[in-house]
């Protein structure tokens, strides 16, 4: 209920702003101006308090759900058998107990659940857009296309270097639990410079991995705002035409430059929400 409450708000302030434009200004209705700007600032507490809500509703159940998890698998691990951890180093259970638990509770706060608020968000925005002019809101709707390009590009690089990650991540744990337990027998055998060679080399390529991620999220994110710039050019450049002609209204004109920057938003959240799942 918050999520959709929230997604509905984020609708309520571009298209009062166009009755400001189109009614209250041009007739000089200070008491109708008046109401406007009461109606958007009851829309920010309304929208922080929905966003306060599903943050403490879900930040609080994900807890609940974590807590479940690593006993369950805390549980399950006293009762397999010496050859299981023969095959799978101490350490990288440890992060599958601890890390990729989080992980799994990042999934359900602001993953899988969240999704559902961005999408009523963009499906709200696009009946809007429709419904004040069919023709601008094709316009607005060019460059979708480019946007599905670039995050389908970015969800599958991201995936494969994430998996990297966790996987040097398990490789970093792992090290160091099997040496610092067995410190004696690394002194005993004078192997010190070795083990640190060799934990130079794991802990290096965690960071090349690290850094690989970080360089898709540095494209991503400003082509994003790229594409939404396009759009934005491309609304003034037929709709400023059309306001000229008198087909369509500056409220409307106005109205579609804000709801295009709210517009691409959930597009570059869901993503990231994606990569996260």
């Amino acid at each position: 209920a918050a999520i959709i409450a929230q997604a509905v708000l984020q609708l309520v302030p571009p298209y009062l702003t166009k009755l400001d434009f189109d009614t209250y200004i041009p007739a000089g209705d200070l008491s109708g101006l008046g109401t406007v700007a009461a109606l958007y600032l009851a829309t920010l507490p309304g929208s922080v308090a929905c966003v306060y809500l599903q943050t403490w509703t879900m930040q609080s159940t994900g807890q609940l759900i974590m807590v479940d998890l690593r006993m369950q698998l805390f549980t399950q691990l006293p009762r397999l058998d010496i050859r299981f951890y023969a095959r799978n180093p101490v350490g990288r259970l440890m992060t599958r107990v601890t890390t990729d638990v989080d992980v799994l509770n990042d999934m359900f706060t602001a993953g899988v659940v969240s999704i559902f608020g961005d999408v009523f968000t963009l499906v709200g925005i696009m009946i809007v857009l429709v419904t004040m002019d069919w023709r601008l809101a094709l316009v607005t709707f060019a460059v979708l296309p480019l946007i599905v390009l670039v995050t389908q590009w970015f969800r599958r690089n991201v995936r494969e270097s994430y998996r990297t990650v966790r996987a040097w991540v398990a490789r970093i744990n792992a090290f160091l639990q099997e040496h610092i337990t067995g410190m004696s027998t690394v002194q005993l055998f004078r192997r010190e410079a070795r083990t640190f060679s060799r934990f130079d080399d794991i802990n290096r390529r965690h960071r090349d991995a690290n850094i690989d991620s970080i360089l898709y999220y540095a494209v991503f994110y400003p082509a994003i705002e790229i594409i939404g710039a396009l759009a934005a050019a491309l609304i003034i450049w037929f709709g400023g035409g059309w306001t000229l002609q008198n087909t369509l209204t500056i409220g409307s004109l106005v109205a579609f430059l804000l709801y295009s920057s709210r517009f691409f938003r959930p597009i570059s959240d869901m993503s990231e929400k994606f990569n996260v799942l």
